[in-house]
């Protein structure tokens, strides 16, 4: 190894020498994370509120939760759904609670996070995962759909931090975890109103994380920012290249959250590529960076949206 780095010093100078092995070291610690191989915290005794915990990603990371020893709070704007994924967690032996919760009514918020307190007393770990998707554009949303969109993705993440922070703030202990979405940093056609409210997500986690650190407090933050994952609520999308940029199984994304957030990664991009659409918007002027959006087919992918089925 020690020849390999004296050749490459010799052959290209010890400055590209420099950035290549730190391209390994970053390659071999991403690979390392995203399989679920860094140091994790144990979360069995953990009190976590879960919103949109009813179905898709909510449910499965509700379960995985549950069986590694938290205490659930399952949260939906459907009790029935909430329910079923109790049902679920209890009879494979965990510990689950269903309360039904509309994250935009900051009302529904107080009381659900009361039921919560009383079930299994102070939330540990909040995870902000509700979230909402028109795939319309703008002149065909309606003011009340956009609204609601903005309520749920960005503004229900405020009610339910407010909530929990304080006592997380007394505890000097807690997580708070926002599930935003590559969205979040990407402009799209067709979603606007979506963008709009992930943008606001992103911003919002990333200031809270700040707040927190300047407090002092043993804290964390995770925000967690995925390209379109097959739950069905952007059913009929369609993406470039599935090698490049993969629809992701819900499954491996659910473990791959649950991964992140034990490991406490404060920011996680799924799949890789994602990194790619930060790091251009840094780098690149606008006119490029639309150039770069299209070869990707990112303007296109809501082309051919249906949007989730009514069960």
């Amino acid at each position: 190894m020690f020849g390999i780095i004296c050749w490459f010093t010799e052959t290209f100078g010890y400055f590209w020498t420099l950035v290549m092995i730190y391209l390994a070291i970053r390659g071999l610690y991403y690979f390392l994370k995203s399989n679920g191989l860094l140091p994790k915290k144990n979360v069995a005794g953990e009190h976590v509120f879960m919103t949109g915990g009813g179905n898709g990603i909510g449910k499965l990371m509700s379960k995985i939760l549950a069986k590694q020893g938290a205490k659930i709070t399952v949260t939906d704007i459907n009790l029935e759904w909430a329910q079923k994924t109790v049902d679920e967690i209890t009879k494979a032996g965990g510990e689950a609670t269903a309360v039904k919760c509309d994250v935009s009514s900051i009302e529904e918020v107080s009381k659900a996070a009361q039921a919560a307190r009383d079930a299994f007393g102070d939330v540990t770990m909040l995870i902000n995962n509700a979230g909402i998707v028109t795939g319309k554009k703008i002149l065909e949303v309606s003011n009340e759909l956009a609204t609601k969109t903005i309520m749920v993705n960005t503004v229900a993440h405020i009610y339910t931090t407010k909530e929990f922070l304080p006592d997380m703030i007394k505890k000097n202990h807690g997580h708070i975890v926002t599930v935003a979405s590559s969205a979040g940093v990407c402009g799209n056609p067709g979603m606007v109103d979506y963008c709009a409210s992930k943008f606001g997500a992103v911003g919002f986690d990333e200031s809270l994380r700040l707040e927190i650190k300047k407090m002092g407090k043993n804290i964390d933050t995770t925000c967690i920012n995925p390209y379109f994952i097959n739950t069905g609520m952007f059913e009929g999308v369609k993406t470039f290249n599935d090698m490049i940029l993969p629809i992701l199984d819900q499954d491996w994304a659910a473990q791959r959250f649950v991964n992140a957030i034990r490991q406490k990664e404060p920011v996680v991009f799924v799949p890789f590529m994602s990194n790619t659409v930060y790091l251009t918007r840094a780098l690149l002027p606008t006119y490029f960076l639309e150039k770069y959006f299209s070869i990707l087919g990112l303007s296109d992918t809501m082309d051919t949206f249906k949007g989730k089925k009514k069960d």
